[in-house]
């Protein structure tokens, strides 16, 4: 279970990011949007219930879906991140994705509104009459509780030592940065701002 909910989250973000990527287009957007519906649709099933065939077929289209989204679109600011803590700290990658998406999704929202907005009608959490930010801040909402549903770790709970993490985070950040990743992003990053998502993971 818990290499499907990483693997599956690590799915859900490259479909997240390529959506909201300053290099999506309207064929990338198909592919991502479809995607994400059909991971809110089945992954906790998968999770739960990991002998759900369809369930899993359904996952590996998203999957599929994501991977088309992102290799035309890029990614942004959840993979810049997730590359440094699985290089310094051997996080599986999938996982690391998971553990950022929590803190990075409140932070892109300032700049991604509308198509955070256009996400929770697709995924259904949107109600009659929300604001654009209203809507934004749904689909946030749905999706850390997802996180918190598939029992994504922290990285203490992974064994990792918060004193080395903290002594890292300056070297984490610069090479988020050097990656290209956060500057696809819809609200472009500085380090200090790196570093403090980072530093929130802990919190």
């Amino acid at each position: 279970p818990a290499v499907t909910a990483a693997t599956g989250v690590d799915a859900l973000t490259h479909a997240i990011e390529a959506y909201t990527s300053l290099k999506a287009f309207s064929m990338s957007d198909i592919y991502a949007v479809s995607a994400i519906k059909r991971i809110f649709d089945n992954i906790y099933e998968v999770y739960s219930n990991g002998s759900n065939l369809q369930a899993r077929r359904e996952m590996a289209i998203a999957s599929l879906e994501a991977g088309i989204a992102f290799s035309n679109a890029s990614v942004t600011i959840v993979h810049g991140m997730s590359r440094p803590i699985g290089a310094m700290f051997h996080v599986p990658h999938g996982l690391s994705n998971a553990m950022l998406l929590k803190v990075c999704l409140p932070y892109i929202k300032p700049g991604a509104t509308a198509r955070l907005n256009h996400l929770a009608k697709e995924i259904g959490v949107y109600r009659q009459g929300m604001t654009a930010d209203e809507g934004a801040d749904a689909f946030v909402v749905a999706t850390i509780a997802l996180l918190s549903t598939l029992n994504i770790q922290t990285p203490a709970e992974f064994g990792i030592s918060r004193d080395e993490f903290f002594q890292a985070i300056p070297k984490m950040s610069s090479d988020a940065l050097a990656s290209g990743g956060p500057g696809n992003t819809r609200r472009v990053p500085n380090q200090e701002e790196i570093e403090e998502l980072y530093r929130k993971l802990w919190y």
